[in-house]
């Protein structure tokens, strides 16, 4: 078969047979659309969304971009694993269709139209991922290639946004009168920002007020963008190069992704793209090109996914791990990580105060830092996404496993000096940020089994019972519910050294208590 005609193929057979269609509400909106014909055979038969993500997915993977490196596992039974090295490492093979992170994550980004990094050296597809994606939101590749800002250490704001017309700056009386000549750029429904970290701090921080908050600004006139995905490129995985980014545009960043290195097995697609002069992202079928109505339903699509409570359950208990540092303050709302990062004392210094937790134990030791409601927010989409990708109706575990150490890779920052990492066996976690965060979320796991938590979590019945409603609850009843609630605390606190958990639960409780009293105040007044 020619080159051209296999870059052009797309499977007929459904990509993941066993996934049953998400659940979707009915929207009266659907009446007025009319079917999708993007079936690989060009017949008028609808295909649906989740699919052809899939087909995107495996489009890209097996003819576009080679990454063999299927680091997104996921398990029907027990997988073969094997033993290797001097280390030995477990080298497995998943008994479930897996996905390799570096096109994976770039699609769920474009999907959801969040914000995706790309790190690792020269030359490893960062660029060409990022292209990729611009095509298939219907982007012409010239076009994509045009739209990419590229930075450089004289980037300007001008450069990046746009300049005011040179007539109007001579001749107009007023502000308002003067035209801007905004970049076109600003306009695209996938941004592409290549080496992010040579751009100036003061372009930055322009680059952030159209990342964080959808506009550009220049002499008080406002261009307002439409909603992106955004790919960045970086070759340091710290954020470094150039110029240090600045701290509010990496937090802006909701996935990490690192390019990982070629492998030498696959040196012959590469001398075929080299004999035939192909292009991949010259050649994407049209089949897999989303338009802008696709992907507002595949939008709405993912937040409808359902997110079972035991798996928010879980992860709540693991991010009650990390915020909690006793000795920072004396207020119990105070004694967190944040306080001491406020406050410009050294790290060490403060650490030198805490005492009497295992070091070993507590996972909250082997972080500088807690999780934002930023990133909260962002595990909670593409957890959703994943899943949709999948092909499921609601997030399972796993989703949220495997999504977790890409959303929190430069987001949870390690504490290198902490005695995790100097028990024999971990000192590959100081480097292998991706699989320590990982190894932390299993661990959280199984202290929460260990505590019987799905069963045995009388904060969370409190909690059931305060959600149900004020309505009708009577002077006497709000009383029992005051008095069952410090009941608890009593025995929560009896003998039991401060650990992040058991912080957030007391301050549950807190919380409940006062929105008891403040309805028993108003009660009294009736």
């Amino acid at each position: 078969m020619p080159a051209f005609d296999l870059f052009k193929r797309i499977s007929r057979a459904p990509t993941n047979p066993g996934a049953a269609p998400p659940s979707r509400q009915f929207d009266v909106a659907d009446l007025y659309r009319g079917p999708i014909t993007t079936g690989a055979d060009g017949s008028a038969d609808p295909v649906r969304l989740d699919e052809k993500l899939r087909q995107a997915y495996f489009w890209i993977v097996n003819h576009a971009i080679i990454s063999p490196h299927y680091d997104i596992e996921f398990n029907d039974g027990p997988p073969t694993t094997f033993t290797v090295g001097d280390t030995r490492r477990t080298l497995t093979l998943p008994s479930a269709q897996s996905y390799s992170s570096f096109i994976l994550l770039p699609l769920l980004t474009f999907a959801t139209r969040r914000k995706c990094l790309f790190v690792g050296g020269p030359g490893r597809g960062k660029t060409a991922s990022a292209l990729l994606m611009g095509v298939l939101a219907g982007y012409p590749v010239r076009d994509v290639r045009r739209a990419m800002q590229h930075g450089h250490p004289q980037m300007t704001i001008a450069d990046l946004l746009g300049n005011p017309l040179p007539g109007d700056l001579v001749q107009a009386q007023r502000m308002e009168d003067i035209r801007i000549a905004w970049r076109s750029w600003l306009g695209m429904r996938v941004k592409i920002v290549d080496e992010y970290n040579r751009i100036p701090t003061r372009t930055q921080s322009a680059l952030l007020t159209v990342m964080g908050d959808n506009y550009a600004e220049i002499l008080n006139h406002l261009y307002e963008c439409p909603e992106s995905a955004w790919y960045l490129t970086a070759n340091d995985d710290q954020g470094g190069g150039t110029y240090q980014v600045i701290e509010a545009l990496r937090d802006r960043i909701d996935v990490v992704v690192q390019a990982l290195a070629f492998n030498p097995r696959f040196l012959e697609e590469l001398q075929m793209r080299v004999e035939e002069n192909l292009k991949p992202e010259e050649m994407v079928p049209p089949q897999i090109v989303f338009t802008e109505q696709e992907i507002d339903q595949m939008g709405e699509a993912i937040r409808a996914i359902e997110m079972p409570a035991p798996v928010r359950r879980r992860l709540e208990f693991f991010c009650s791990q990390f915020e909690l540092l006793e000795p920072a303050g004396v207020q119990f709302e105070y004694m967190s990580k944040d306080t001491a990062r406020l406050s410009g004392v050294e790290w060490a210094e403060v650490l030198a105060a805490d005492n009497g937790r295992d070091r070993i134990k507590d996972l909250g030791c082997q972080t500088m830092n807690g999780v934002s409601v930023r990133n909260l927010m962002s595990l909670l989409l593409y957890a959703k996404a994943l899943a949709y990708f999948r092909g499921q109706a609601r997030v399972e575990l796993e989703d949220l496993r495997q999504m977790l150490p890409f959303v929190l890779h430069d987001k949870l920052q390690p504490d290198l000096e902490a005695p995790f990492f100097s028990v024999p066996g971990h000192a590959a976690y100081r480097t292998d940020r991706l699989s320590w965060l990982r190894r932390l979320f299993d661990l959280s796991c199984e202290e929460y089994d260990r505590l019987d938590l799905d069963r045995d979590d009388p904060v969370g019945r409190l909690a059931q019972t305060f959600a149900a409603g004020l309505d009708g609850v009577s002077e006497s009843e709000t009383r029992k519910r005051l008095a069952a609630i410090e009941r608890l605390v009593g025995e929560l606190v009896k003998g039991r050294k401060l650990y992040g958990p058991l912080h957030d639960d007391l301050q549950k409780l807190k919380y409940l208590h006062q929105r008891y009293t403040n309805y028993l105040h108003w009660l009294r007044t009736q």
